[in-house]
Protein backbone atom coordinates (compact mmCIF):
# COMPACT_ATOMS: atom_id res chain seq x y z
CA UNK A 1 0.00 0.00 0.00
CA UNK A 2 1.79 3.54 -0.98
CA UNK A 3 1.45 5.85 2.07
CA UNK A 4 2.98 8.99 2.69
CA UNK A 5 3.49 11.13 5.38
CA UNK A 6 4.95 14.39 6.13
CA UNK A 7 6.34 15.96 9.52
CA UNK A 8 8.54 18.95 10.41
CA UNK A 9 6.25 21.80 9.75
CA UNK A 10 5.76 24.22 12.38
CA UNK A 11 5.88 28.21 13.22
CA UNK A 12 8.92 30.19 12.81
CA UNK A 13 9.79 33.66 12.64
CA UNK A 14 10.44 35.09 9.29
CA UNK A 15 13.95 34.68 8.57
CA UNK A 16 13.78 30.78 10.37
CA UNK A 17 14.76 27.28 8.27
CA UNK A 18 12.57 24.19 8.28
CA UNK A 19 13.59 21.19 6.79
CA UNK A 20 10.47 19.06 6.48
CA UNK A 21 10.39 15.49 5.88
CA UNK A 22 8.31 12.78 3.43
CA UNK A 23 8.36 9.33 4.95
CA UNK A 24 6.91 7.05 1.93
CA UNK A 25 6.04 3.37 2.28
CA UNK A 26 4.84 1.11 -0.62
CA UNK A 27 7.48 2.31 -3.19
CA UNK A 28 10.92 3.78 -2.78
CA UNK A 29 12.12 7.28 -3.72
CA UNK A 30 14.58 5.52 -6.18
CA UNK A 31 12.30 3.92 -7.74
CA UNK A 32 9.29 6.43 -8.05
CA UNK A 33 9.17 10.07 -8.45
CA UNK A 34 8.18 12.39 -5.26
CA UNK A 35 6.68 15.91 -5.68
CA UNK A 36 6.18 18.57 -3.18
CA UNK A 37 3.36 20.63 -2.81
CA UNK A 38 1.97 23.57 -1.03
CA UNK A 39 -1.21 25.23 -0.99
CA UNK A 40 -2.14 28.66 0.77
CA UNK A 41 -5.02 29.62 2.41
CA UNK A 42 -7.14 30.55 -0.53
CA UNK A 43 -4.78 29.93 -3.08
CA UNK A 44 -4.81 27.54 -5.58
CA UNK A 45 -1.79 24.48 -4.84
CA UNK A 46 1.17 24.82 -5.96
CA UNK A 47 4.24 22.33 -7.39
CA UNK A 48 7.68 22.93 -5.44
CA UNK A 49 9.59 20.52 -7.13
CA UNK A 50 9.93 16.90 -8.10
CA UNK A 51 12.11 14.25 -7.07
CA UNK A 52 13.24 11.47 -9.62
CA UNK A 53 15.94 8.70 -9.50
CA UNK A 54 16.40 10.07 -5.78
CA UNK A 55 18.86 12.66 -7.04
CA UNK A 56 17.50 14.55 -9.70
CA UNK A 57 15.70 17.88 -8.75
CA UNK A 58 13.45 19.99 -11.03
CA UNK A 59 12.13 22.80 -9.16
CA UNK A 60 9.02 24.67 -10.61
CA UNK A 61 8.58 28.32 -11.85
CA UNK A 62 8.91 30.62 -8.68
CA UNK A 63 11.02 28.04 -6.50
CA UNK A 64 14.16 28.46 -8.48
CA UNK A 65 15.43 31.36 -5.96
CA UNK A 66 17.68 28.88 -3.84
CA UNK A 67 15.46 28.95 -0.77
CA UNK A 68 13.75 25.38 -1.43
CA UNK A 69 16.58 22.41 -1.70
CA UNK A 70 15.06 19.10 -1.92
CA UNK A 71 16.82 15.75 -1.16
CA UNK A 72 16.14 12.73 -0.42
CA UNK A 73 17.89 8.97 1.15
CA UNK A 74 17.33 7.18 -2.14
CA UNK A 75 14.64 5.17 0.12
CA UNK A 76 12.06 6.07 1.94
CA UNK A 77 12.18 9.97 2.71
CA UNK A 78 12.36 13.03 0.84
CA UNK A 79 13.09 15.90 2.39
CA UNK A 80 12.51 19.89 1.41
CA UNK A 81 15.05 22.31 3.45
CA UNK A 82 13.36 25.93 3.27
CA UNK A 83 15.20 28.68 4.41
CA UNK A 84 15.06 32.63 4.85
CA UNK A 85 11.19 31.23 5.44
CA UNK A 86 8.85 34.51 4.79
CA UNK A 87 5.41 34.74 5.63
CA UNK A 88 4.07 34.47 2.96
CA UNK A 89 5.57 31.02 2.88
CA UNK A 90 2.41 30.25 5.12
CA UNK A 91 0.98 27.41 3.81
CA UNK A 92 0.18 23.73 4.09
CA UNK A 93 3.32 21.38 2.26
CA UNK A 94 2.38 18.51 0.85
CA UNK A 95 4.31 15.54 -0.66
CA UNK A 96 2.88 13.29 -3.65
CA UNK A 97 3.87 10.58 -5.54
CA UNK A 98 4.70 11.34 -8.97
CA UNK A 99 4.78 14.79 -10.34
CA UNK A 100 3.13 17.01 -11.69
CA UNK A 101 3.46 21.61 -11.96
CA UNK A 102 0.00 21.70 -10.33
CA UNK A 103 -0.52 18.34 -8.52
CA UNK A 104 -3.17 17.14 -10.99
CA UNK A 105 -3.76 13.65 -11.85
CA UNK A 106 -1.86 12.16 -8.94
CA UNK A 107 -3.09 9.53 -6.66
CA UNK A 108 -1.13 9.29 -3.57
CA UNK A 109 -0.97 11.66 -1.10
CA UNK A 110 0.77 12.76 2.15
CA UNK A 111 -1.60 14.30 4.72
CA UNK A 112 -0.09 17.40 4.95
CA UNK A 113 2.19 19.19 7.70
CA UNK A 114 1.27 22.99 8.41
CA UNK A 115 3.94 25.76 7.73
CA UNK A 116 3.16 29.08 9.59
CA UNK A 117 5.67 31.69 9.48
CA UNK A 118 5.45 35.24 11.69
CA UNK A 119 6.71 38.56 10.78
Amino acid sequence: EVQLVESGGGSVQAGGSLRLSCAVSGFTVDDYEVGWFRQAPGKEREGIVCISDSDRMTYYENFIEGRFTASSDGAKTAYLQISGLKPEDTAVYYCAADCDPHGLGLNYWGQGTQVTVSS
